[in-house]
């Protein structure tokens, strides 16, 4: 009797974001450990759902608690360093707007934070995080979510940009 292998699976890193926004604009942090901004959020851990990850970090990241997260987009967005990633973006709405000026950050994982306009994305981010923001950002305000996406394109668009802008 044979056994059969099974087929190779993908084993992501499993990562979560807070889309937060004032208007079209949307809350971006300076990590002191990345060449680019980014939103809050990180890796999820060992047996953390993709929601409780997001919460954690905001938590750890800006020193504030919220409850109410709704799954915005996810992004299939491999990494050659890293391989299989899932981006998971949950829209804040209890803390759209919040005053950049009173925000701490208690890890001392960031620096500094502030709104950035959709259009001004790209001279603050890597080009797949500002296309990944973009198209989420879109689909809140105009109430189209959740959303997939894949390496920070909608694939129902038929839009594709180059994959191999791994970084974010």
């Amino acid at each position: 009797m044979s056994i059969v292998e099974p087929p190779p699976m993908a084993t992501p890193r499993v990562a979560a974001g807070a889309v937060v926004l004032r208007g079209s604009a949307v809350l971006m942090v300076r990590p002191t450990y990345k060449e680019y901004w980014d939103i809050p959020g990180g890796y999820v851990e060992p047996g953390e759902s993709p929601k409780a990850a997001c919460q954690r970090e905001i938590h750890e990241e800006l020193g504030l608690t919220v409850d109410n997260l709704e799954l915005a987009a996810i992004d299939w967005a491999p990494n050659e360093k890293e391989g299989d990633k899932l981006l998971f973006l949950f829209a804040a709405p209890d803390l759209n707007g919040i005053e950049v000026d009173g925000l701490n950050f208690p890890d001392q994982e960031l620096d500094k934070a502030q709104y950035i306009e959709l259009s001004e994305l790209g001279r603050y981010t890597v080009p797949r995080l500002a296309r990944r923001l973009s198209e989420t950002t879109n689909a809140l305000l105009a109430g189209r979510v959740p959303l997939y996406l894949e390496h920070g394109d909608d694939p129902n668009t038929g839009h594709t940009h180059n994959s191999n802008d791994n970084r974010g």
